[in-house]
């Protein structure tokens, strides 16, 4: 067969059996041998002047009354062969012995009195009887309703249980089974762990998951048990999942993924017998995995908030989950993996050891991590040669892996907007000012005198930040509107693992450059630091109540990582009023330090300003002429793959300047 008759056969859509048809069929017979059987067809209603005829002619051999209204009459065999009567029985409807006129008599008692006085008058003998008879329509018509009501009922019970599936109401009855997708030798998934960059430590962990399922006497032959449960848990967009897929292209075992929220449904039970069909069915097909996306859907700690009949029916889905898990024994090879984002609204007996012994936290990517993301999402990508993948990874500190991948495909589509024929090193950095910023909106409405002033802040801010040294190094400023804002300065971030108070207040200083700037230049200051503000006073309660870097307060926190007490605050009235005072005496004391800083440098924050308004957006190399080299020294992380280029370069410097032997 040629491919293209395979593409062809390929295309058909194969035939499914839908129980329907049977029910249709069977409706479809009724209606034949009701109409087609009973020879009604081949009957030919009368007139009275006709009904009078055939009684002078005494052809009659009965009348049957049906129902007190109609009167069937049935011609003698001998007189068929009359025109008249020869004509209908010819017909292909007419059965033998079928009555071959109707005629409606009217009122059932003048009928019979004239039946009567024929007879006596004509000498007739025909017999005449009374029937009642329900018709196949009369009954069709009487039982509509309910047939209506059926259908309806059938019809939602079907949308409410899923849709679709194997025979026509078989979903009612498949309510309660799993809706688990599994992956076994016949639908393999093809993700590896080769897929996954970054999340070495997690990688780790669920690859040794792999090797319990692969080799599980290696662990048991000394007495060890294999775990029951992993949990992932980690910012969105971290990889979860992905992870996930990886172990189920890895174990090459039977793997049963589904999401939290298919447990969920309005029927009381249905939950909990699907949490036992999917804990069966994965027992049946040992060793296999079972993935739950998103867990806390039914896995929230239990008591809390319970008004609701629909949260009691979720704590019975829970209670079942925990019981099965609980309830494997150490020769069943079956290990669930579970991911969330909220692993702090669990409840405590699913966190337990002997349910998910193990909790591995998918962090967000580090600078090396992020650089192999982004070889993983630019291999397709046709890239220029001025793209520098290790700036790149140091401009995104905090993007997920989710967030690197939409940087990716933004570049792409940047730079197909511009004719491009290939993505540069400038498309990558427009799609973060993207992701990060908003859209530019070029065309909104703003006065000179409002561009005035926010180029005066947005200055302002850079000159803090270039001051100051623990403030975060400039790469860009702008007073391009974009997004909500109107305008931005972009800085290049260190990715600190500890802060201290040093640097947070330089940072607030920074933060506070903008509305410093308008107070310096023009006395007044506007509404424009509303985000200032607040990131400002995020910094400064954060220093004061959770972190102890306020002398006055002291080396107390008032931070509950737990969250149960945050409709109660956890001091006093007095002490609320001095952490509000300290609050504001922080953020004052760096706005006067922003505004010493400014008035110490009046002019070149005039000179940047009016760059600004000139060009609209100015870059590091723009500041370096006006205020010169950074003062302080600039630690910048470096990749892992600079790193091994600089030591390599090294390497073959000092190779040609060592003395050879002679």
């Amino acid at each position: 067969m040629s491919d293209n008759k395979k593409e062809k056969n390929s295309n058909v859509p194969k035939f499914k059996f839908n129980a329907y048809w049977v029910y249709g069929a069977i409706f479809l017979l009724i209606v034949v041998f009701q109409f087609f059987g009973s020879g009604d067809l081949a009957t030919k209603s009368i007139s009275k002047n006709k009904f009078n005829q055939i009684l002078r002619d005494n052809d009659i051999e009965s009348i049957t009354v049906l129902n007190n209204s109609v009167a069937q009459i049935y011609i003698k065999e001998e007189a068929l062969s009359k025109e008249e009567y020869s004509k209908l029985v010819q017909s292909a409807f007419y059965t033998k012995g079928a009555s071959l006129y109707e005629y409606n008599i009217g009122n059932l008692e003048n009928f019979e009195k004239n039946i009567e006085r024929a007879k006596q008058e004509n000498g007739l003998t025909f017999d005449v009887k009374n029937e009642d008879k329900t018709s196949f329509t009369d009954m069709f018509i009487g039982f509509l309703p309910f047939i209506v009501l059926i259908a309806v009922w059938l019809f939602f019970m079907r949308r409410m249980s899923g849709g679709g599936g194997s025979g026509g109401g078989g979903q009612i009855f498949n309510i309660g089974k799993s809706k688990a997708k599994l992956f076994d030798k016949d639908t393999k998934v093809k993700t590896t762990f080769e897929n996954v960059a970054g999340l070495e430590g997690a990688k780790e962990e669920v690859q040794e998951i792999v090797d319990f399922l692969k080799n599980p006497k290696k662990y048991t032959s000394l007495g060890g048990k294999i775990p029951k449960g992993a949990l992932l848990v980690g910012p969105p967009g971290t990889g979860k999942t992905l992870l996930a897929k990886a172990v189920a292209g890895e174990a090459d075992v039977p793997f049963f993924s589904l999401s939290g929220s298919d447990f969920v449904e309005m029927f009381v039970g249905v939950g909990a017998s699907r949490v036992r069909d999917l804990f069966k069915k994965a027992a049946e097909k040992s060793p296999s995995i079972i993935f739950i996306d998103e867990i806390d859907a039914i896995g929230r700690a239990r008591g809390k908030n319970s008004m609701t009949g629909g949260n009691d029916e979720r704590e019975n889905t829970l209670n079942q989950l925990l019981t099965e898990m609980d309830g494997f024994g150490t020769d069943v090879n079956v290990i669930v993996l579970a991911a969330t984002n909220r692993a702090d609204v669990l409840d405590s007996a699913l966190m337990r050891a002997g349910r998910f012994d193990r909790q591995i936290y998918v962090d967000l990517p580090n600078i090396n991590e992020r650089e192999e993301i982004f070889k993983v999402h630019i291999n397709p990508l046709k890239l220029a040669e001025d793209v520098n993948i290790g700036f790149l990874a140091q401009q995104t500190p905090g993007f997920s892996g989710a967030d690197i991948a939409n940087m990716c495909n933004e570049s792409a589509l940047i730079a197909a907007r511009n004719g491009k024929k290939a993505i540069h090193h400038q498309d990558f950095l427009d799609a973060v000012d993207r992701i990060v910023g908003g859209l530019e909106k070029k065309n909104k409405v703003i006065t000179p005198k409002e561009k005035k002033v926010i180029a005066f802040h947005e200055a302002g801010h850079a000159t803090i930040s270039w001051m100051l040294e623990h403030a975060a190094p400039l790469v860009k400023v702008t007073i391009v509107p974009r997004g909500q804002s109107l305008g931005a300065a972009w800085y290049l971030p260190a990715e600190r693992m500890i802060v201290q108070t040093e640097q947070m207040l330089d940072e607030m200083c920074a933060t506070m450059g903008g509305r410093a700037a308008e107070k310096v230049m023009f006395n007044k200051i506007s509404t424009g630091a509303l985000s200032d503000l607040e990131k400002v006073t995020k910094q400064a309660r954060a220093m004061v109540t959770v972190y102890g870097l306020n002398n006055e307060i002291g080396n107390v926190t008032y931070y509950d990582s737990s969250g149960n007490d945050g409709f109660v605050k956890p001091y006093s009235e007095e002490t609320g009023k001095k952490i509000d005072e300290e609050i504001s005496m922080m953020i004052e004391a760096q706005y006067e330090r922003a505004i010493q800083i400014l008035e110490g440098n009046k002019d070149k924050l005039t000179v940047l300003a009016d760059l600004l308004l000139e060009k609209e957006v100015i870059f590091k190399d723009d500041l370096e002429k006006i205020f010169g080299k950074r003062p302080f020294e600039e630690v910048l992380p470096v990749t892992e793959s600079e790193e091994k280029k600089v030591i390599k370069e090294e390497e073959e410097i000092q190779s040609v300047t060592e003395p050879t032997e002679e």
